[in-house]
């Protein structure tokens, strides 16, 4: 008898991409600009967003999406800044997909332009294959992982549109070395936009900031 094999795994992502676009879709009718931030457990994502919030919150409405195996405690520190929040624990799913956030838009609302910050599972992994209806995908390395990231994690690094590399007021402290980094990253993608910034002491966040400024008004 023939044997056949099922591809699970390529199935689980053509459906998800299908409802993806399906939300993307959506997002883009009601004039809502997407960006989904993935990075490793630790390298600064609540940071990063509560810095965006700072910075953009008088110019854009900003909802966010929080993701994490359990708990909520960056949903409360994201909701502490009087910012529309909803929680999704994924009770140990190590990302986010498309049908999870379906039903956090259901709860969010998505009425009025502005800005949708999805906050995914920490993780350099599977986060980067699942489509979420995002307009882009921005992910953070932190200067304490170093700077061989890419080559151990390639497909989060091209995968993204724009790469942040937080906490750089430790750069005195370690041997991370920007400029290989960076020639690894762009030899990788060569389309992505490159922002090191502190989210601690906020150098280099206006510059990302005005990036994303600019997207989100490329939609509303």
């Amino acid at each position: 008898m023939a044997i056949k094999t099922l591809d699970v795994q390529k199935d689980i992502l053509d459906a998800n991409d299908i409802l993806a676009e399906n939300l993307k879709s959506r997002f883009e009718k009601s004039r809502v600009f997407v960006m989904n931030l993935m990075s490793s457990p630790g390298a600064g994502k609540t940071s990063v967003i509560l810095k965006i919030i700072d910075h953009l919150a008088k110019k854009h409405r900003i909802r966010v999406i929080e993701g994490d195996i359990a708990s909520d405690v960056d949903a409360r520190r994201v909701g502490a800044m009087n910012i529309d929040v909803v929680q999704i624990n994924t009770r140990g799913a190590c990302h986010l997909d498309a049908n999870m956030i379906l039903g956090a838009t259901e709860k969010l609302g998505l009425d009025g332009s502005g800005l949708l910050i999805i906050e995914n599972v920490g993780n350099l992994v599977c986060p980067a294959e699942f489509k979420l209806g995002e307009h882009v995908k921005v992910m953070i390395l932190s200067v304490p992982e170093g700077d061989d990231k890419p080559l151990k994690y390639p497909l989060m690094f091209t995968e993204s549109d724009a790469l942040i590399l937080n906490k750089i007021d430790l750069l005195p402290y370690t041997d991370f070395n920007m400029e290989n980094l960076r020639q690894i990253v762009v030899a990788m993608n060569p389309r992505i936009s490159i922002f090191p910034l502190s989210a601690k002491t906020g150098e280099g966040v206006r510059e990302f900031t005005a990036w994303l400024d600019e997207k989100i008004r490329s939609v509303e």
